[in-house]
């Protein structure tokens, strides 16, 4: 489809390229026939496509990391991810998942009323992708906005967590079960470049333009988060 697409609007080159905007006041992008050099902080760092029959933007995962941990999982070099514009999470194979989950929780001090967990510090989860590439993504990349309040009633304690918010994966035929998909949480904070001619992904630092640098918005939101801190969950035990 997109190299007919590309020969119909005589692209420069056969790519396009994905900026997905931080906040509602600036509209994400799509370029085709290249890539806006204007939303990158970084050069682009290019990953070959594993597999490029199957039809997914796929590549080999050398290793995935928490704090130094390495995921079980992956430990031997087979795992993939797929760059995918449609799904909201970070998807982690199934079978990780629980140990994936207790390495990215963080528990919070001082029993806060409110409190946005996309910032309270945490761990880099690190995706060491084909060629040394490393897609590193933080707390306030993955972190679900509103933690959890655990009390629990032997001690009327109360604990305020703070956790990932992830996608389980579960593996079927075309790819296996061992598969990752990078959505939003990695493409809000990379640059991606799709090259359909020499079928590989190009990563880069996004580089998230000034509200007041921008054009007058022409774009509409619906339903916007709410601007107030969120209240933490609660869940006794």
């Amino acid at each position: 489809f997109f190299g007919q697409f590309a020969k119909m609007n005589k692209f420069a080159e056969d790519s396009f390229g994905y900026f997905l905007s931080r906040t509602d006041a600036i509209a994400s992008e799509i370029s085709f026939g290249g890539h806006d050099s204007r939303r990158m902080s970084s050069n682009l760092q290019w990953v070959p496509v594993h597999k490029p029959e199957l039809g997914f933007w796929q590549m080999k995962v050398k290793s995935v990391s928490v704090a130094g941990e390495s995921i079980a999982l992956c430990t031997d070099g087979d795992c993939v991810a797929i760059a995918d514009t449609g799904t909201s999470l970070i998807g982690a194979p199934r079978p990780a998942t629980q140990r994936l989950h207790w390495l990215l929780a963080r528990k919070v001090p001082d029993d806060p009323a409110e409190i946005d967990c996309r910032t309270f510090p945490g761990p880099d989860l690190i995706f060491e992708l084909e060629g040394g590439i490393n897609i590193t993504v933080g707390p306030e990349d993955y972190s679900r906005a509103t933690a959890m309040r655990v009390l629990q009633t032997k001690t009327n304690s109360t604990q305020v967590i703070c956790r990932a918010s992830l996608l389980p994966v579960d593996g079927d035929e075309v790819l296996g079960p061992k598969a990752w998909i990078l959505g939003e949480p990695v493409l809000r904070k990379y640059y991606t470049a799709y090259d359909w001619k020499r079928q590989q992904v190009g990563f880069a630092l996004a580089k998230q333009p000034e509200i007041e640098a921008e054009p007058h918005q022409v774009h509409s939101v619906y339903d916007p988060p709410p601007p107030e801190l969120p209240t933490p969950t609660q869940v006794v035990v």
